[in-house]
């Protein structure tokens, strides 16, 4: 127990609590039912993409490219249902058209050998390039009312499906990466690149198949930002790729690899969401929000490149720092 305390993922829990204690307190309307569903709402298409990018910089890449493929997705998505095609055709292409998005990422990538970071910041460009091809300055609406209900209604009251399709993803993710030997093949690739290819590890094939699932789950909440919102235009999830990942990266996974896991990105999760909902209730405005979550995120650096708290820190850091 008390190991799992100092732990960084227990670190977090702690500051998630005082955050929930302080809100509790002394912002009004903070614990109603109606706020906390609101809590997630508004983010949920992020956090979804967040659970992925963790597999994705726990292999030591980076995929700049997702909030233009869930722009991509969700235009594509407007772009064929105004063109006449049944909404519910619509979804499985725009799926497809995702993962080879992510294929693409991979390929340059796993194959031609080429950074993630270089390659993901071109397909940034290109597919934000291409969602505003497809839609052009339309914005496309009247989207069919069972698909506006995915992002919109709830399944049991007024929780909205997507919570659920986050809460199956992260249990299905979890015993993945923590339980299975795809999970040990990602940690092995992002501790050593080399010594887990001579270990017989397939390290190519393996990250094509992480960027495809990037792309796939990216496309998947574009889809469902699509049906919440009841509209797409070119500019869907612009930024979001820089939101998702500081969760990640707030949340104990070393931006070199090999170190991370997918309780600390929740922690993450809960902590922004539950920080930015109390100071968006006390009419603080977005643009401090964004600053105190810049400086948590740097003060999590600092504190995880300490040395006196250094049982603190995650372990990468920690061995990259004795």
């Amino acid at each position: 127990m008390m190991q799992k305390l100092r732990s960084w993922e227990g670190l977090l829990a702690f500051a998630l609590l005082l955050i929930i204690l302080y809100n509790t307190a002394f912002v009004p309307q903070y614990f109603t039912v109606s706020n906390q569903i609101n809590l997630f709402h508004l983010s949920i298409e992020k956090i979804i993409v967040a659970l992925v990018m963790t597999f994705i910089i726990i292999n030591a890449a980076i995929d700049l490219s997702v909030g233009s493929i869930m722009g991509l997705a969700a235009c594509a998505f407007g772009f064929l249902f105004q063109s006449g095609m049944p909404a519910g055709l619509a979804i499985p292409i725009v799926m497809v058209i995702g993962g080879l998005a992510g294929a693409l990422n991979g390929y340059f990538i796993a194959h031609v050998g080429l950074p993630s970071l270089v390659v993901t910041l071109a397909t940034l460009i290109g597919y934000r390039g291409l969602a505003r091809v497809l839609v052009e300055d339309r914005s496309i609406t009247d989207f069919p009312d069972w698909f506006d209900a995915l992002g919109q209604l709830g399944l049991i009251g007024p929780i909205p499906f997507a919570f659920f399709a986050f809460i199956f993803l992260f249990l299905v993710l979890f015993v993945v990466l923590h339980k299975s030997a795809f999970g040990r093949k990602t940690y092995a690739i992002g501790i050593n690149h080399d010594v887990a290819h001579f270990a017989g590890i397939d390290t190519a094939a393996h990250t094509m198949k992480l960027f495809v699932a990037s792309g796939l789950v990216a496309a998947f909440a574009g889809l469902l930002y699509a049906a919440r919102v009841g509209a797409v235009r070119g500019d869907v999830a612009l930024g979001f790729e820089l939101d998702i990942i500081t969760l990640v990266l707030l949340g104990g996974v070393s931006i070199f690899g090999g170190s991370g896991t997918l309780v600390g990105t929740l922690m993450a999760v809960l902590i922004v969401l539950n920080l930015r909902n109390g100071m968006a209730l006390m009419n603080i405005t977005g643009h401090i929000q964004t600053g105190v979550i810049g400086v948590l995120l740097i003060g999590s650096v600092v504190v995880a490149r300490l040395r006196l708290p250094a049982f603190l820190a995650p372990k990468a850091i920690q061995g990259r720092t004795q």
